[in-house]
């Protein structure tokens, strides 16, 4: 079961009483070790990974859909919804790594702490379903670079994409270091790609900086609304939120208030630089696809594969392709690895399941794969493509239940101590949190009338 933690549950409303509790993903719980005496930046290297890891959902091939679909239609409008998504995570992963330090529990355990079994169990099925949508963008993602690096059947690919469980579990036994390497790795393989992408697309930049400035026609728009709640979806994903309060806990700092007071200052300077990453990669999908298909024409690209078609013909760069569909695995790849551990947490934290990690990961895999496998054999490609988008509007729909419990659980003062969150960030992650709920809202209100 790996260390313990004493944590405090509420007894009743007069007290407390103390109960032992395994830590977050205990086979790997402080086992980085952080030098005492280190300079900032030794420090700030034994820290960095963790935003790495959780960057990798910012960049999922879910993300690659509606910023394709975006910029196809709308040229580089939806910028603006990229970069205020982007501001979203910083914040909110700023709050779930704090949570993580402070009270060495994980969103999952914190909820299974402090709600009712009723409402942890609601709680666990509505994030399962989110990291199944995710999986199933990952699945999709791995099986299309399959496809247009090897000309593997869809359906083919599909199938295959169950296998990298093996892989996944090589590495994991392998220390956590490696995995933060090899997801490092993949993310710089994706931003080499599209650097060269924007370079051979040549756009146009004021009505790049012009599309950074929010625009009332994104709210007004139904089409580009729901494309704009997708992007946000794609973006700040709930199972991030679960995966980072866990993973914060593998450094070996000092655990008293000094300590993790150095411990946030490090892993928010590692999550922000890490998530702007993110956000050059997202909006670089954005603006190839505005610069390659919205100013030439063609407007109706709205999927992966025909954008890879277009892209070399229509940049007169014979690599444009190559090098897209290449950043499409890499993608893939890196968010099986960080939706393997994210699928961990959350079984663990809310049901206090351990259930050995191969089988953990075939079962999240056989649920994103039926589908997937469905929808491919059924309708092909253009089939894909509806289900891909569809599942990051899924991902925006659940993400208000990992929100609101997040920000209520920093807010408190009896689990955080002076830690908890400032009047000022009381109220920015609020107004997130708000604007995430009512977006959600009308587009549920839009879907159903």
């Amino acid at each position: 079961m790996g260390p313990t933690v004493e944590i405090r549950k509420p007894e009743s409303k007069k007290g407390w009483r103390k109960e032992k509790a395994a830590n977050s993903l205990p086979e790997v719980f402080s086992s980085i070790q952080v030098p005492k005496n280190g300079s900032f930046w030794r420090k700030l290297l034994a820290f960095a990974g963790p935003g790495l890891m959780v960057s990798v959902g910012y960049m999922d091939p879910g993300n690659w859909a509606t910023d394709i679909a975006g910029g196809a239609q709308f040229g580089y409008t939806l910028l603006s919804v990229i970069l205020i998504s982007n501001f979203f995570a910083i914040i909110l992963q700023y709050l779930a790594l704090k949570l993580g330090i402070v009270t060495e529990r994980d969103l999952a355990q914190a909820c299974k702490d402090h709600y009712s079994p009723t409402v942890s169990f609601c709680l666990w099925v509505l994030c399962e379903i989110a990291i199944a949508a995710c999986d199933l963008a990952e699945v999709i993602g791995s099986a299309l670079a399959l496809n247009l690096l090897f000309h593997i059947p869809l359906s083919v690919g599909v199938a295959i994409t169950a296998l990298d469980v093996l892989v996944i579990l090589f590495f994991q036994y392998k220390g956590f270091r490696l995995i933060e390497s090899i997801v490092a790795s993949l993310i710089f393989v994706i931003l080499g790609c599209f650097t060269y992408e924007i370079i051979a697309s040549h756009p146009d930049f004021i009505p790049i900086l012009s599309g950074l400035i929010p625009r009332q026609q994104i709210i007004s728009n139904p089409s580009m609304l729901y494309i704009a709640i997708g992007i946000l979806g794609a973006t700040v994903m709930p199972h991030n939120l679960y995966l980072h309060s866990s993973i914060v806990q593998t450094r070996n700092y000092e655990r008293s208030e000094a300590g993790k007071k150095m411990a946030i200052k490090f892993a928010s300077i590692d999550s922000t630089v890490a998530l702007l990453f993110a956000f050059f990669i997202n909006a670089a999908i954005l603006i190839v696809a505005g610069a390659a298909f919205h100013t030439t024409g063609h407007r109706g690209v709205a999927d992966i594969m025909e954008a890879h078609k277009l892209l070399a013909p229509l940049l007169g760069a014979t690599l444009a392709s190559t090098l897209f569909a290449i950043a499409l695995l890499a993608s893939g790849q890196n968010s099986t690895l960080t939706g393997t551990l994210a699928g961990q947490i959350v079984m663990e934290g809310f049901l206090n399941i351990r259930l050995k990690p191969w089988l953990r990961r075939l079962i999240t895999r056989a649920i994103a794969i039926i589908p997937a496998f469905i929808v491919t054999v059924m309708y092909g490609e253009k089939g894909i493509a509806n289900l891909l988008l569809l599942s990051q509007v899924i991902l925006s729909m659940q993400l208000s239940f990992a929100v609101i419990p997040l920000i209520l659980f920093t807010n408190d003062r009896h689990k955080m101590g002076h830690f908890a969150n400032s009047r000022g960030t009381k109220i920015l992650a609020w107004i997130v949190a708000t604007i995430i709920l009512v977006l959600n809202l009308y587009l549920l209100f839009d879907l159903l009338k």
